[in-house]
């Protein structure tokens, strides 16, 4: 299959708006696969990345864009189970925000039956996520009691269905009555407005929590350790009120025997990623085609106009996953 010699690509550089630069399209090493991007996800590393605190790992693009689904158009001589015209979806270290991106063959799993190029672009960083942190880490149980802040988030509402689809009660904090609606719709027994009540008052009367997936952190921190029950895990995967968590009680922690962790994605071996790729496919991927998971997809947006696609994440109006069409 015959490709360009250079593709569009959005660029960055601090403090100025995003745009649209020519690149190189990228050659894929023996064990890569070279995907033309139907669709890619914008995610909230991204952000953090254009401010200069998220660097891709080594070896991975300087462009951003962590997930993409499309068409495989080349493949690298070590490869063997994937070929040209195989429609995928693929976790990236970056370089998703184009026309083309390379992928390791271990990150790519094919297109669930049934999703369209935009549904498929939403899943990887957000199953991946919710599958290493919720039932890897946070080890959550068919009928034990699961929480998730930022509900209405593509992380969030992936992950209130694929507990629900586990067999756990779910709970999740949104910040209006919309995402908390949403929340709700997707299977979430409760889904708490974080604005107008207080998460801690309600769960600690409402018999705790057993799991927690936390993007928030600062002082929702101790408050998580306050409602888990005894035993429970709480897995931090974000700070968007801060990386510290002031007048920790770990007292608390010791008392109920809890486990408090956190973890990242990108920056993981690429031999881990693969494995989660397969637990993935095995575990989720009949959720997906059966209809108990689905993308929720809150917009799309042409690759030129990458700026206010970010721009609706920072304000954090999104329901749901934003996507990019070259």
């Amino acid at each position: 299959m015959n490709t360009p010699k250079s593709m569009r690509a959005v660029a960055h550089a601090s403090g100025e708006p995003l745009r649209i630069e020519e690149l190189p399209v990228p050659t894929p090493g023996p064990n890569a696969v070279l995907i033309q991007v139907a669709a890619a996800g914008v995610n909230r590393p991204d952000l953090v990345q254009r401010s200069g605190l998220y660097p891709p790992p080594p070896g991975a693009p300087q462009t951003m864009g962590l997930e993409v689904a499309g068409t495989i158009v080349a493949t690298g001589g070590a490869v063997t189970r994937w070929k040209t015209g195989d429609a995928v979806v693929a976790l990236l270290g970056g370089g998703g925000y184009a026309e083309y991106a390379l992928a390791h063959e271990g990150s790519v799993l094919p297109v669930p039956k049934g999703l369209s190029m935009e549904e498929a672009a939403g899943l990887p960083e957000t199953v991946f996520t919710v599958w290493a942190n919720v039932f890897e880490s946070g080890a959550l149980k068919p009928g034990e009691r699961f929480l998730v802040h930022g509900g209405a988030s593509g992380i969030g509402t992936t992950a209130i269905q694929m507990a629900k689809a586990h067999g756990a009660i779910v709970f999740a904090t949104a910040g209006d009555a919309d995402k908390v609606a949403l929340c709700e719709k997707l299977g979430a027994t409760r889904a708490i407005n974080y604005k107008t009540e207080d998460f801690e008052s309600v769960l600690r009367g409402d018999g705790g929590v057993d799991v927690i997936l936390d993007m928030v952190a600062g002082p929702y921190v101790q408050k998580n350790l306050d409602i888990l029950n005894e035993g429970g895990r709480c897995v931090l995967i974000a700070f968007l009120l801060g990386p510290t968590a002031p007048q920790l009680n770990i007292m608390r922690i010791m008392l109920k025997r809890l486990t408090l962790t956190g973890s990242t994605l990108r920056a993981r071996p690429l031999a881990e990623k693969a494995r989660l790729a397969a637990a993935v496919e095995k575990n989720v991927w009949p959720w997906i085609e059966s209809g108990k998971v689905k993308t929720v997809v809150d917009a799309v947006f042409p690759l030129a106009d990458a700026e206010a696609a970010q721009a609706r994440m920072t304000a954090g109006v999104n329901a749901g996953k934003i996507i990019l069409k070259p």
